[in-house]
């Protein structure tokens, strides 16, 4: 919830021909305070407020766009992938709700967008995440295998990746789910006890001791219990259970959690992961960096170790998923979502619509 990542790539929804340049864009303060409040206060679809919060946003990726081909005129997009901003996700209930208004987009930009790429699995019965997942089989193309992808965001997920190629992901050796909180309980810590966004360079977490009996009590909710595929919602956990900790302890204690969580998950993989490669914000704070080696007792490196760009590969993805979506492949299957059968997904509209 920090801003926009936009990023150009080639390809036809199968392999990536080349990987083009990229931009970030960070929401203003005052921005990121309105999309936090409005996305934190569990709205329902037709509340007031959603219309005004989802034009300035998708207004914000117009002109992340905009800048991304302005500064790099030897590239064009034929078509856009947005995603857009989650407020809840409720698989269980089969529903789910990503701000964001494509066809809004695609008149702004006057190139096709493509977006809703969460509700066809969700409507078919899919947990509709992690979606990155077969854009992750196809960087692994060239690694030693099984290797696990681990994506920290607000929420992280993982990809386990054993035999298979992105010709035939329906065969391929995979399992895809959420691993629990990746940097969204320490986000909010931090907020809330200091008025900045985030641990930065984890200094934080780093000055804290950890509360075990806190993550043990953590660790017996029926979300990690559960068999994967699976998915979490942003805000299913919270930070009351350390609102009696110092500042540092409290991060310290959310760090080693979200490390934790990935541990249990990597145990519910079908085998051990030669190692696992971290994108994500969470790979530039290193108290969780040195967290997860500590815990899982693996080789832990940031994806930037195999060439690729962890600040942009969820922008990466969706553009892949677009180009996947125009051509009518599958986006989930059921070793990544649990879905029955493979989904197609998104909607595209056109720059008139």
């Amino acid at each position: 919830m920090d801003g926009i990542d936009a990023a150009l790539i080639e390809t036809d929804g199968v392999r990536v021909r080349r990987f083009g340049p990229a931009v970030s864009a960070p929401y203003t303060p005052a921005f990121r305070a309105k999309l936090r409040g409005f996305v934190a206060g569990v709205p329902e679809r037709g509340d007031p407020g959603a219309g005004a919060v989802e034009q300035v946003l998708t207004d914000l990726h117009a002109e992340a766009v905009d800048r991304l081909l302005r500064e790099h005129p030897d590239w064009d997009a034929d078509l856009v992938g947005f995603h857009g901003q989650t407020v809840w996700h409720r698989p269980g209930q089969r529903a789910t709700w990503q701000l964001g208004d494509g066809p809004r987009l695609a008149r702004r930009l006057g190139r096709p967008v493509c977006f809703d790429f969460r509700s066809a699995d969700v409507a078919a019965g899919g947990q509709g995440a992690p979606l990155a997942p077969l854009f992750h089989l196809a960087l692994a193309e060239p690694l030693p295998r099984p290797v696990a992808v681990l994506n920290l965001g607000g929420v992280g997920n993982v990809t386990w990746i054993g035999d298979g190629s992105i010709d035939r992901p329906e065969a391929a050796d995979m399992l895809a789910f959420d691993t629990g909180p990746g940097n969204g309980l320490l986000d909010d810590w931090i907020l809330k006890k200091t008025g900045k966004a985030m641990d930065q360079d984890g200094l934080v977490s780093a000055r804290g001791r950890v509360d075990w009996d806190v993550i043990r009590a953590w660790m017996r909710e029926p979300f990690f219990a559960a068999p994967p595929p699976k998915s979490l919602d942003r805000f299913a956990f919270s930070i009351a259970a350390v609102k009696g900790l110092s500042v540092e302890n409290g991060a310290a204690t959310l760090a080693a959690f979200t490390a934790n969580c990935v541990h249990h998950a990597l145990q519910q993989c079908p085998a051990k992961p030669r190692e696992v490669l971290v994108t994500g914000g969470g790979r530039h704070n290193p108290s969780i960096m040195r967290a997860l080696i500590e815990t899982t007792g693996l080789t832990v490196r940031p994806i930037e170790a195999i060439g690729a760009s962890g600040d942009h590969l969820e922008a990466q993805a969706f553009a892949f998923l677009a180009a996947r979506s125009r051509r009518g492949l599958p986006l989930t299957y059921p070793k990544t979502t649990g879905v029955a059968t493979p989904q197609t997904g998104g909607r595209i509209v056109p720059p008139a619509a």
